[in-house]
Formats: structure tokens, C-alpha cells, sequence
């Protein structure tokens, strides 16, 4: 079953960990423009930056997106 990843969930994340933008910033190394961008959803996690910054916010991977899914057309 393929997905697309569909609203960034930081802000969320950010806000159960009791987190800051520029907290999270500090603590990854990731720029917090960066951060700005996903958390608006102008730009996507990369794999490396989503793993850093689930472990840093205390969540899976997959909780930081909603996810769509794309359902596959069947051929005849």
C-alpha cells in the first residue's frame, strides 16, 4: 500500500514535548528556518532529519505526518 505524506505534525509534537522551535533547533543542530519550513509544510522531512527530530521530541517517526493513502489501480 504506497503513502504520501500529507500535514506536518511538529507543531503538535513540539507542543506534548513541551518544546520550542528554537529548542528543538539547539537541540538537533537543524537550522531553526529548517524547522520553520516543516513545521508550515514549505518543505519535507528527509528520513535522517525525521529520525533526529523524533528522537529528540520523543515520538515514532510516523507521528510526525499524517499520512495519505494512495490507493493502486488495478490492471485488467
Amino acid at each position: 500500500m504506497p503513502y504520501k505524506t500529507g500535514r506536518c505534525l511538529l507543531s503538535d509534537r513540539l507542543k506534548e514535548a513541551n518544546m520550542t522551535p528554537l529548542q528543538l533547533s539547539e537541540k538537533t543542530g537543524i537550522a531553526l528556518s529548517q524547522i520553520s519550513e516543516y513545521i508550515h509544510s514549505k518543505r519535507t522531512m528527509n528520513f535522517s532529519n525525521a529520525k533526529t527530530i523524533a528522537e529528540a521530541v520523543g515520538c515514532a517517526m510516523d507521528d510526525l505526518y499524517e499520512w495519505i493513502h494512495i490507493p493502486v489501480s488495478k490492471k485488467r
